[in-house]
């Protein structure tokens, strides 16, 4: 099984343009001369329906199983071709980036260069097929990759001057053509979001200290067209959920706790009539998930549910 992965799975998945959901991971297998480590792939090819035999992608140091072992955990991002991104960060602390083109023949490793790269990269796509990188470093910035064009070679953009908790980036696309990135502030632990044409960082604030990445995802609220957040409150271990207006970070978030305590960061993604759908493992290793109301002003959710209930009675 793919045990260690990044973060809409993290193992990280993605849903391409034809509606198949990739799940990326990073394998430790214990052998005779230490850790053979790989990245490897699944897809879903039809919801409810299981996945693929896992596939390995190797890493980008076929040969060295020392640096082998210094591999990232992987992102991913499906452009609308259908295509597939997968990027670690190596073992000399940069990016290395694997394709799949929209027939499913893979190239080989690319090597993006980068310096100080923390493990965490947080990777999207655009509507119009676009996809940006977001890497954390340990220099007091993050750094940026992104096609100018869909389809064109990925560029490094400026860096981005901010310090990041690893592991705590994620991104969304807020507007047509626009990604928004999300990540933790390695000092205070707030909330801090980025995009291209923003002329500073900005906090998002909102008084609950969380840990790990924070899911996000664009829905509409009342009508409005917002962002999503959620991520597991330190204290209590729950889920705590928030929304701001699409790009509009100065109006800050107010988080709400719901649910109990969970194992991990919890998730968010949207079902197939357009609500919020928020998932969790509980400490007991359930799946656990709560919708989005649709009655009711501002962003509520309807009680929380185990899947594997829901499984045994619509098949019991």
């Amino acid at each position: 099984m793919a045990d260690r992965g990044s973060r809409d799975v993290r193992d990280d998945g993605r849903s391409g343009g034809h509606g198949y959901a990739h799940i990326v991971g990073l394998r430790r297998r214990a052998g005779k001369d230490g850790a053979q480590v790989d990245v490897v792939h699944a897809t879903q090819f039809q919801t409810g329906r299981p996945l693929t035999a896992w596939h390995s992608l190797g890493t980008p140091h076929p040969g060295d199983r020392a640096k082998a072992e210094r591999t990232g955990a992987p992102a991913a991002a499906v452009d609308s071709s259908g295509a597939v991104h997968v990027f670690v960060r190596n073992a000399g602390r940069g990016v290395s980036t694997r394709r799949q083109d929209a027939k499913g023949k893979w190239g080989g490793w690319t090597d993006l260069k980068g310096t100080e790269v923390l493990d965490g990269l947080s990777a999207a796509a655009t509507a119009d097929g676009r996809v940006e990188l977001f890497a954390p470093a340990g220099r007091g910035a993050a750094l940026r990759w992104y096609q100018p064009e869909p389809g064109g070679a990925l560029q490094r953009g400026e860096d981005i001057p901010a310090r990041l908790q690893a592991g705590s980036a994620s991104a969304v696309e807020s507007s047509r053509d626009t990604v928004t990135h999300y990540w933790r502030d390695a000092d205070g632990g707030g909330v801090l979001a980025w995009r291209p044409d923003a002329p500073a960082t900005a906090s998002l604030g909102g008084g609950v200290a969380g840990s790990g990445p924070v899911a996000v995802v664009r829905a509409p609220v009342d009508g409005h067209d917002c962002v999503v957040l959620a991520h597991r409150d330190t204290g209590s271990g729950r889920p705590a959920v928030a929304a701001h207006p699409a790009e509009d970070e100065a109006a800050g978030v107010w988080w709400t706790l719901s649910g109990e305590a969970g194992a991990h960061t919890p998730a968010l993604a949207l079902d197939g009539l357009g609500r919020v759908v928020l998932a969790a493992v509980a400490l007991d290793g359930g799946l656990l998930v709560a919708r989005q109301r649709t009655d009711e002003r501002g962003l509520a959710l309807r009680a929380w549910s185990r899947v594997s209930d829901a499984v045994e009675r619509r098949t019991g």
